[in-house]
């Protein structure tokens, strides 16, 4: 049965996900790549993103495998995709992880602005969806064929996911760090009241781990 997941989505101390004004030089924002230095060093992301035989084994990357494990989708928004707003400008923008993307499935990115389907190398294909949430989620679950769909971020998106109450299951990474602005996660998200409740709290070095589920109504 396909679940839908957030996986490895780093906070600040003080609730942030991403840091304010996004550019190509701050791509999570000022301050933001902060927030993952915990993930940065972990065997698992060392080989996903970088392509490398090397990093850290424990607690940090048992958490960054497990996010990838049985995923057949992702869905990220626009800002993840890239720093460009508005209507594309041309096609040369293809993300921030070079020709061969860490996804190596079906990514369906949210946008106001249509763009044709992006293929790229290792089975990653950008698929730009303009009917929202709902529509890219459906996409999603067809394209996973039973494993799960992944929502990668940034914070509006997941936000809007939690809101709808369609993510079965969040991981939030704790990182020791405060950014004093940004976007909040959790912002006017009532998670209570939405039904989640932590079913698993582990702390490692570098970050507190923490898995929140939505419990059946």
């Amino acid at each position: 049965m396909t679940r839908v997941r957030v996986a490895s989505f780093s906070v600040s101390l003080d609730g942030y996900g991403a840091g304010p004004g996004q550019s190509l030089d701050n791509p999570l924002g000022v301050g933001g790549m902060d927030l993952h230095q915990w993930a940065f060093a972990t065997r698992t992301f060392q080989r996903v993103v970088l392509g490398a035989d090397a990093g850290e084994s424990g607690i940090d990357d048992d958490f960054i495998a497990r996010g990838f494990r049985n995923i057949g989708a992702w869905i990220i928004g626009r800002n993840m995709f890239g720093p460009i707003r508005g209507p594309w400008p041309d096609m040369e923008w293809k993300g921030w992880w070079g020709e061969d993307p860490p996804y190596h499935v079906p990514v369906f990115v949210l946008t106001h602005h249509h763009r044709p389907p992006l293929p790229m190398e290792g089975g990653t294909t950008f698929h730009f969806v303009t009917g929202g949430i709902h529509e890219a989620l459906e996409r999603a679950r067809d394209a996973a064929g039973g494993a799960d769909v992944r929502i990668g971020g940034g914070p509006d998106t997941v936000r809007q996911y939690l809101r709808a109450g369609l993510i079965d299951e969040l991981h939030v990474a704790i990182a020791p760090v405060l950014l004093g602005r940004g976007e909040r996660l959790f912002e006017d998200v009532y998670m209570r009241s939405l039904g989640y409740q932590c079913v698993r709290i582990e702390a490692s070095e570098k970050a507190n781990h923490v898995v929140l589920q939505r419990q059946a109504a």
